[in-house]
């Protein structure tokens, strides 16, 4: 079986969204369930930038209307608010 770049990126991100940290787990993996497939490749790109911070600070831009200051991850934290809103209404 032969896995392209495309699946292989999804994986690694799957993967790094594994943090330890069981709040931001949780709201990661609702994220992911509302279909990582969905994302751009800049969205993907500014996914991984957000993987790439704390996880305090994940948690608490997922968590609330802020961002990092700068905007440049506005767009991927809009998209996984709604995606995390979203799945806890129609799974729960």
């Amino acid at each position: 079986m032969t896995v392209n770049a495309s699946d292989a990126r999804h994986a690694r991100i799957a993967w790094r969204c594994r943090r330890g940290m069981r709040e931001l787990d949780l709201l990661l993996e609702r994220f992911l369930a509302q279909g990582l497939d969905a994302l751009t490749e800049v969205e993907l790109d500014e996914l991984e930038r957000l993987l790439e911070q704390p996880d305090q600070d994940i948690l608490a831009w997922l968590t609330a209307a802020s961002g990092p200051g700068d905007g440049s991850l506005d767009r991927i934290l809009a998209i996984a608010r709604a995606r995390v809103r979203d799945g806890w209404r129609v799974n729960d």
